[in-house]
């Protein structure tokens, strides 16, 4: 111990510093505070920096879909980079699963009638889902309060949603396309509850439609649609055609 005393008054008169023993005995201090802390931030900053590395893999993956997406049409490169970050949330936020995919046709219409949630988040999922697999864009026939937002034009008009009539539907459909219809509308969405009761009326205009346009009837649901999201009608809840998370 002399010796340190001797060797840390050496270095007080070689640098000129007075009291370096208490800046010494200070740093020890810091260290022996923070040590911990470094010791228990290290793995989460790892875990971090995994993570950045994965998502880094995922963007270099997809850079070439979407360059040769964008190569062809201008919008269908802009619909395929929605529908991969569409898709990349539905997998993570909700490990978002479609069963039946398969009974989609790849060409030809279809008429495709769901569920409506609180928020009809599934179908985005459903949407982003089938672009990305069959390269088809689903037609929906949405309300009508939803042309009126700020700002959702063009988000409406590149992913050919509709306000009806029931004619400009038959058209759609005869001309080979997808379209979705949700009957029991905004008000299923706001009435609805865990119970999932159908509110639609008389709304039966979907099944003429079917039948003018001579089309098969696909009908969609979302499991745990309710459990994401709550609406005015009750504790509702919400979230994906199958959503376990």
């Amino acid at each position: 111990m002399p010796y340190i005393i001797c060797l840390v008054h050496i270095l007080e008169g070689w640098i000129d510093v007075q009291q370096l023993e208490d800046y010494l005995n200070f740093i020890n201090y810091l260290l022996w505070v923070f040590t911990p802390l470094i010791v228990l931030i290290l793995p989460y900053f790892t875990i971090f920096l995994l993570y950045l590395t994965i998502i880094f893999l995922h963007i270099y993956k997809r850079k070439n879909v979407l360059k040769e997406a964008y190569s062809h049409n201008l919008w269908d490169g802009a619909r395929k980079t929605v529908a991969t970050v569409w898709d990349g949330h539905a997998a993570v936020w909700h490990g978002y699963e479609v069963h039946g995919i398969e009974k989609i046709p790849e060409k030809g219409p279809a008429l495709i009638i769901f569920y409506h949630g609180a928020i009809p988040i599934d179908y985005y999922y459903f949407m982003a889902r089938i672009f990305i697999h069959t390269g088809r864009t689903c037609r929906v026939v949405a309300d009508h309060f939803v042309f009126k937002i700020p700002g959702f034009s063009l988000l409406l008009d590149v992913f050919c949603a509709l306000h009806g009539p029931r004619e400009k539907c038959v058209e759609v459909l005869k001309s080979g396309h997808l379209l979705a219809i949700s009957p029991g509308g905004v008000r299923e969405a706001l009435l609805s509850d865990e119970t999932y009761s159908i509110i639609w009326g008389d709304r039966k205009g979907f099944a003429q439609v079917a039948i003018d346009a001579k089309v098969p009837i696909i009908p969609m649901f979302t499991q745990n649609i309710r459990e994401g999201f709550r609406s005015l009608g009750g504790t509702n809840k919400e979230c994906s055609s199958r959503t376990d998370r």
